[in-house]
């Protein structure tokens, strides 16, 4: 038998008898019956303890008088799960006495054991009914085998209840060793990538796993590049101008951008773009400008939403790709909703929506977040039209909602961007500074793999990358030589980020290439 109080590992944290138990458990949750056998004798550590091993012989024995003792006197029970370990019991106690044709026994069961816990009275009740259920279905010829197999479930059930040191919990060496490794990846700033973590080294890595190196240089647009984003099978990218054009790019195999549709329709600037979650369609829209949507294979403008009047300065789509939300400076528009042919479904108008700056839909359709009068973040929910508003103290300039939906951040011209929790838990937000922002409007955006960075345009020409985790900037990128407008990440390829800036030109940004990383 092991000392129990024997420390082992560099800094004598690990006991090495809780230790030897649970490679024990590993190894037979791995099916190598004979190795964890082998291991419990040569080491004296068995992966039972002995009260359960004592449990296990009463259960399957049918000594319920006996099992009961053995679960009362454990002492690291609490009173709620021991009422609901001694329920389990009494019920099968109670079923098998049914099963004999011990009515009174089942009933006596009934009355004074199963009534004496603090169990809801639903529980109590279903579990006399189903007295009547088995003598209903006469099922008093369940054989020996079968009776065996709902007392062995039965402590399959209570191992999963009962507190350690009496068991081991499931798959705990498992568990242990995917919390540290989640641990190493947390801490690792730079973690991008979804290749498998090897144990056999601690993790780490390098700056080459993120977009930090311009690769290509897009200058077709004669004029300051506003907007920039990534369809959402990776597979193109719009970007919009102020020389009234949007374009759209063909990501190549080998991750070079290549021109496949000027779109010229506009008479003003286009300062938005927005791809429909199937990547078929393509709305563009600006400042002073109507609201066009356009056919991505084909580069044709298929419809234009109202006259010159109907000036849209955002819009977002629905996950059915069918139906798209606007919002408006005017505050006679306000926001409204329509399908692809301009056929209004709901609106929101009125003194409660002031102008609105931008505004998403998050992809599971579920909630609508806008920015209104400035300061303000509406969020309503599209299921209950239940809402709530968040008052920032400083100016917001645009808005970006994260791929899984619970989170959004917003630019602030006080040269923060903030970050909140779309079902509304925060308190506070989480704040990211070191970027240069006062008076343009700065769009940033989620990105690399399940969302880890922020990446943000600059009015210094440069863009900033976080790990979101992280208030302070893990990357500085250069290359722009006026303000840096808009960034968008690839949300297929995570080394790939876009951005577009005033000095005419879109850069495309992937790892370094350099052996010093």
């Amino acid at each position: 038998m092991e000392n129990s109080s024997t420390m082992i590992g560099p800094r004598g944290l690990i006991k090495k008898y809780e230790f030897v138990r649970v490679i024990v458990q590993c190894l037979y949750s791995l099916g190598y019956q004979k190795s964890a056998s082998c291991l419990e004798s040569e080491s004296g550590v068995s992966y039972k303890s002995k009260g359960f091993e004592r449990l296990e012989v009463q259960i399957l024995n049918g000594d319920w008088d006996g099992c009961i003792d053995t679960l009362i006197a454990i002492t690291d029970l609490n009173d709620e799960r021991r009422a609901s370990v001694l329920f389990l019991v009494f019920k099968q106690c109670f079923l098998e006495y049914l099963n004999r044709g011990d009515d009174s026994l089942a009933l006596n069961v009934l009355r004074k054991r199963v009534s004496s816990l603090q169990m809801s009275k639903d529980k109590i009740h279903n579990l006399a009914s189903s007295m009547l259920c088995v003598e209903g279905m006469n099922l008093g010829k369940i054989d020996e085998g079968v009776v065996l197999e709902l007392r062995k479930r039965l402590l399959v059930e209570l191992e999963r209840l009962l507190p350690p040191p009496e068991v081991v919990p499931e798959r705990r060496l498992e568990h242990l060793v995917e919390t540290a490794v989640t641990s190493q990846i947390d801490s690792c700033q730079y973690h991008n990538s979804s290749v498998a973590i090897s144990l056999y080294e601690d993790h780490c890595c390098g700056r080459d796993q993120i977009p930090t190196e311009t690769v290509q240089i897009l200058t077709e647009h004669k004029n300051e590049v506003w907007f920039v984003q990534f369809s959402n099978n990776g597979e193109y990218l719009a970007s919009s101008s102020s020389d009234c054009s949007a374009i759209i790019w063909k990501v190549l195999e080998d991750s070079k951008l290549t021109l496949k549709h000027t779109l010229r329709s506009h008479q003003n600037p286009v300062s938005f773009v927005a791809w429909s979650p199937d990547d078929t369609k393509l709305l563009t829209c600006g400042n002073a400008e109507v609201l066009k949507l356009w056919d991505v294979e084909t580069g044709i403008c298929k419809h234009t939403f109202g006259d010159h009047g109907f000036i849209v300065s955002s819009c977002a789509w629905f996950p059915d790709s069918k139906r798209l939300v606007c919002g408006s400076s005017d505050t006679e528009k306000g926001i409204f909703m329509c399908d692809c042919d301009g056929n209004e479904i709901k609106a929101w108008r009125g003194t409660r929506i002031p102008k609105v700056l931008d505004l998403a839909v998050t992809p599971d359709g579920e909630n609508l977040i806008s920015v209104l009068s400035d300061k303000d973040i509406r969020i309503l929910n599209l299921g209950t039209y239940a809402e709530r508003v968040i008052s920032e103290e400083h100016p917001i300039t645009s808005l970006s909602v994260s791929v899984d939906c619970k989170n959004f951040i917003v630019n602030l011209n006080s040269q923060e961007i903030h970050m909140w929790d779309v079902a509304g838990k925060w308190e506070k937000p989480f704040k990211y500074t070191g970027h240069s922002q006062n008076k343009y409007v700065i769009r940033s955006c989620f990105g690399g793999l399940d969302g880890t960075f922020i990446a943000s345009g600059s009015e210094n020409s440069q863009i900033y990358i976080w790990n979101r985790r992280n208030s302070k900037p893990i990357e500085i990128l250069s290359g722009h030589s006026m303000t840096v407008n808009c960034v968008s990440w690839n949300p297929k390829r995570p080394k790939m980020l876009a951005s577009a800036s005033d000095d005419h030109t879109i850069r495309i940004w992937g790892p370094c290439q350099s052996s010093e990383v």
